[in-house]
């Protein structure tokens, strides 16, 4: 995988995440190393999320770790705190805001869920419904 497709697919998964309901703020610079390897940053400041292709030298915290993993990581399929536990991900820099995106991360998956579970519900509601007066007998007229 190229440093683009990293870059790009991260920036995707990112900025189509709802942020509703976190209140962090952080600068993070993603070192990307092996294949693909580059730099780019996350920050989310008051409210607002940037992903860009760009050293930040005035980051809260670097990561340091592979492309492959720091997309599972953005895509909420890994852990964060497993990963750097295994020794797959390193924080350079406060632990503390390093691990604010892994919970920006989970609001948005949050956000994600919510959203796609009152379709689900609203679909069944939709179809008893319709099965229900399907089932009903057709209403006599009166003389």
């Amino acid at each position: 995988m190229t440093y683009e497709e990293i870059f790009n697919k991260t920036k995707s998964i990112l900025d189509a995440g709802d942020p509703a309901g976190f209140e962090g703020d952080f600068a993070i610079q993603v070192n990307i190393e092996g294949e693909g390897s580059g730099i780019f940053y996350i920050a989310y400041k008051e409210g607002k999320l940037a992903v860009e292709p760009y050293d930040y030298k005035n980051n809260d915290a670097a990561l340091i770790v592979s492309g492959e993993e720091f997309l599972k990581i953005a895509e909420g399929k890994t852990d964060a705190h497993a990963a750097f536990f295994d020794g797959k991900l390193k924080i350079d820099g406060s632990v503390d805001k390093a691990l604010e995106l892994e919970k920006l991360i989970g609001a948005m998956k949050k956000n994600q869920e919510k959203k796609s579970k009152p379709a689900a519900k609203t679909e069944k509601a939709t179809s008893k419904a319709a099965s229900k007066s399907a089932s009903k007998p057709a209403a006599k007229k009166g003389k």
